[in-house]
């Protein structure tokens, strides 16, 4: 409505200036105009001036013409409307105006009364113009206030989300003392081994929540079994060996949790293919559950246990490297190499409130980092001489 009450603003070119006063003395008295004798001093009044809503222009002028102009015209100012005048009465210089981006055009000698009512034509519809530009913005503006709003609600969910499975990982964490703390280290170990391999925002939340829950699946694993102080049986083990898939199914129908069951599906499965439960091998494993693997065994060896301290960052990385191309993927290990120790230590630090294991006896690191055959067999008891990189399941 502001639009259509103020008075418009028209620029009238014309190289004759009997034709430019007549011109601006009928339309001054609704509207406000300015008078220019060449294409060249309308643009320049053009490039000066705020803004003009029309523009009436002789088509036949020295230097450049006025269907020369109108392409600069709408450059300089889009939303401005053009009328070309001219004394040529044919219907090509017409349909040439119309092409050239002009809004009407009027033909000389011309009646006055046909400006007046072509020029409230072209001002009313400069007004609708404006007016649907002024809508459209409002319409943007409303759009990113609710996706703004959208996000916030999203991000709180999300968050909600987050507590809860924090809350899950902690409760089946009470079930194995000496993992305490596990989950929540290797989401973070996971995270940042996934922003070194530019995982994309969906994929590093599927990572975050698959990390937190990759042992959901133990909770179908009888606690006769899981808390067993010596080896277990055949049959106990191909029982334990089943808790991926069982974490699987449990995640299986949640639609957030998509992602995140590729995780627990496959983070014992290992590069060579000797791991479980499918014997997957190589890039038949999800990116996720690689990068978790490596996330996973960094901290089997940094963590102190109940029965053990931890190893130190250079102690850990070696046997990373000896296990890359065996047990884990080479690219994730080159990933983890290419991050400074200190960011491992800073990460490890933040989590537990600790510095990777480096107590020292006798001059020599006393902590063991992997399971050792002893504790190997606890779990298996056939695996006498076990993979080199078997950590504890």
């Amino acid at each position: 409505m502001e639009e259509m009450k103020r008075r418009a603003r028209i620029l009238i070119i014309d190289d004759e200036p009997a034709v430019r006063n007549v011109l601006c003395d009928l339309l001054s008295a609704r509207h406000e105009c300015v008078g220019a004798a060449s294409a060249q001093e309308a643009l320049a009044l053009l490039r000066a001036e705020d803004h003009f809503d029309l523009v009436l222009s002789d088509i036949m002028m020295k230097g450049m013409s006025g269907l020369e102009m109108v392409p600069h015209v709408r450059a300089i100012s889009p939303d401005t409307l053009i009328i070309m005048i001219s004394g040529a009465q044919t219907i090509e210089s017409a349909v040439e105006s119309l092409r050239a981006g002009a809004f009407d055009y009027i033909m000389k000698p011309f009646d006055l009364h046909l400006i007046e009512r072509v020029v409230a034509r072209a001002l009313e519809h400069q007004a609708l113009l404006t007016a649907k530009r002024h809508y459209e913005n409002y319409l943007e503006e409303l759009v990113r206030q609710r996706t703004e709003e959208l996000n916030r609600a999203f991000n709180a969910l999300e968050n909600n989300y987050r507590t809860t499975l924090k809350a899950l990982a902690v409760a089946l964490e009470t079930r194995d003392a000496e993992t305490h703390g596990h989950s929540e280290r290797v989401v973070q170990f996971s995270l940042r081994l996934g922003r070194e391999m530019n995982l994309p925002r969906d994929q590093m939340r599927s990572l975050e929540f698959g990390a937190l829950l990759h042992d959901i699946g133990k909770i179908g694993v009888p606690d006769a079994i899981l808390r067993k102080p010596g080896p277990l049986t055949e049959r106990e083990w191909t029982a334990m060996r089943e808790h991926p898939l069982l974490g699987q199914k449990i995640l299986r129908g949640i639609e957030f949790l998509e992602g995140a069951a590729a995780v627990v599906a496959e983070h014992h499965e290992k590069w060579d293919g000797s791991g479980y439960p499918r014997g997957l091998r190589g890039d038949e494993i999800d990116i996720k559950a690689r990068i978790f693997a490596v996330a996973d065994a960094f901290d089997a060896v940094v963590s102190n246990r109940v029965y053990r301290n931890g190893k130190t960052y250079h102690a850990a990385l070696e046997e990373l490297k000896t296990g890359a191309g065996q047990q884990f993927d080479p690219e994730v290990v080159a990933a983890f190499e290419r991050i400074p120790p200190e960011e491992w230590k800073t990460v490890k630090s933040r989590e537990e409130g600790g510095m990777i294991g480096t107590r020292e006896e006798g001059g020599n690191v006393k902590a063991e980092g992997m399971t050792t055959q002893l504790e190997q067999s606890r779990f298996h008891p056939s695996s006498l001489r076990p993979h080199p990189f078997s950590f504890r399941v």
